[in-house]
C-alpha cells in the first residue's frame, strides 16, 4: 500500500508500507533504531530543531551525529555528544532537502524520555522529524513546504496520525527539551496541512 502527497513545487512523496521508505527522499541508513514493540500502531509525529553545531546550518555534522561517526574533536561542543546514539526517522534540511535515516517500521530513537497523552516512551509509537534549525531563527518556507507535504503522506499512509497527534518534541519532554522552539510558527504550518 502506497499514500500520496504533493508538495507546493508539484513534487509528489509516497510511503510504502510494506518497506517504511518515502519516495523523494535521500536514504541514509542509521544504525541507531530498532524494532518497535509487537502490536504497537503508529499514531503520533514529533516535529525536531537540530542544529550541529548550535546556531549553524549545512554540512554533514547532524549525518554524521544520526549515523554515529560524528567526530567529537572537530568541535568544542561535540565533546558533549561523545557516546550519544540518537537519529531520526526524516531530518528536513533548511533548503527543504529530505533524508531518510529510519524506515518508518522501525523505532527511530528521537524523543528519548517522554509522554503523549499519558503514554510513555513516544519512540514506540511515533514518527521522528528533524527540521534543520533552533529555536530561535525562523525555519524556512521550503522546510514548511516539505514538513506539508511529507506530513499529508504519513498521516495517509497512518491513519492514526491525525493533526492533533502532530506535536513538538517540547510537547513530548516538556522541561527536558524545547524544540522546535517558539521559532517554529505552528498556526502557519496548521494553515498549510489544512
Amino acid at each position: 500500500m502506497q499514500a500520496r502527497s504533493e508538495n507546493a513545487a508539484g513534487k509528489v512523496f509516497q510511503v510504502d508500507r510494506p518497506s517504511g521508505l518515502i519516495s523523494g527522499a535521500r536514504q541514509v541508513a542509521s544504525p541507531h533504531c530498532d524494532a518497535r514493540p509487537a502490536g504497537t500502531g503508529i499514531d503520533l509525529l514529533v516535529i525536531h530543531g537540530i542544529s550541529l553545531p548550535p546556531g549553524e546550518f549545512g554540512g554533514a555534522w547532524i549525518e554524521q551525529l544520526f549515523l554515529g561517526t560524528l567526530p567529537t574533536d572537530a568541535h568544542p561542543y561535540f565533546a558533549t555528544l561523545r557516546g550519544l546514539r540518537v537519529s531520526a526517522h526524516l531530518l528536513i534540511r533548511r533548503d527543504g532537502e529530505l533524508l531518510q535515516f529510519v524506515p518508518f517500521l522501525k523505532r527511530a530513537w528521537h524523543a528519548g524520555e517522554s509522554v503523549f497523552q499519558g503514554r510513555v516512551t513516544c519512540n514506540d509509537f511515533s514518527i521522528g522529524i528533524e527540521l534543520e534549525g533552533c529555536d530561535d531563527v525562523p525555519y524556512t518556507e521550503a522546510q514548511y513546504a516539505m514538513l506539508t507535504a511529507v506530513s499529508r503522506a504519513l498521516m495517509s499512509a497512518y491513519t492514526g496520525i491525525a493533526p492533533e497527534r502532530i506535536v513538538g518534541h517540547s510537547d513530548v519532554a516538556p522541561g527536558r527539551k524545547t524544540d522546535p522552539g517558539p521559532a517554529f510558527d505552528w498556526v502557519h504550518f496548521r494553515a498549510r496541512l489544512a
